[in-house]
């Protein structure tokens, strides 16, 4: 025999060990039950309820942008529209005395009164023209006298044995016109040599 002497194991410890075994059954099976376990239905339904809202929402809100972006497309068409139709609109007011004032020197004219009136009438119409043209930003290009300058003048003759410096504009043919400092005519111009 041994030395040792084996304790006898008593009832209370076996089931101990016992009580033991089956609380970590226990855990063990609640753990893989956790595991396994799935949402109730309710719980999947509130879910897809609520999935269906957002979505519904983003549907709505990208349908309000749609339609704005289309709104916002027709105005600008409008305006532009509108913009091209009505570019004169300020212009044609200034000329409307111009007419006036040709029409009147026409009548002048008819009734046979002095040369000299109906001059006077064709100047300072002239001279209302220029007005109304430079309120928008057209200004004349008359330059009798000045250095040639190819990106405002165009030459179409030159003069030789002139007393003037070469290159100057000694001749205006047709004034030149700029609008907003942008070239719509060139002055057709004589130039020395």
């Amino acid at each position: 025999m041994s030395s040792q002497k084996e304790k006898p194991v008593s009832a209370n410890s076996t089931t101990k060990l016992s009580q033991q075994l089956h609380e970590d059954d226990a855990e063990h099976i609640l753990r893989e039950a956790a595991l396994l376990e799935h949402p109730s239905y309710i719980e999947l339904q509130k879910k897809l309820d609520e999935a269906e809202t957002k979505a519904s929402e983003n549907w709505d809100r990208l349908l309000r942008q749609q339609a704005e972006m289309d709104n916002m497309q027709r105005r600008v068409e409008r305006d532009v529209t509108n913009a091209h139709k009505y570019a004169l609109e300020k212009f044609v007011p200034e000329l409307l005395p111009v007419i006036d004032s040709m029409e009147r020197s026409l009548q002048i004219s008819s009734e046979e009164h002095a040369v000299n009136a109906v001059l006077e009438g064709i100047n300072l119409t002239l001279k209302l023209f220029y007005a109304a043209l430079e309120k928008f930003g057209v200004i004349q290009i008359n330059p009798a006298g000045e250095a040639f300058n190819p990106e405002l003048h165009q030459a179409v003759s030159v003069q030789e044995g002139t007393d003037a410096k070469a290159g100057t504009v000694l001749n205006v043919l047709q004034k030149g016109y700029l609008l907003n400092n942008r070239l719509i005519r060139p002055a057709l111009v004589v130039v020395a040599k």
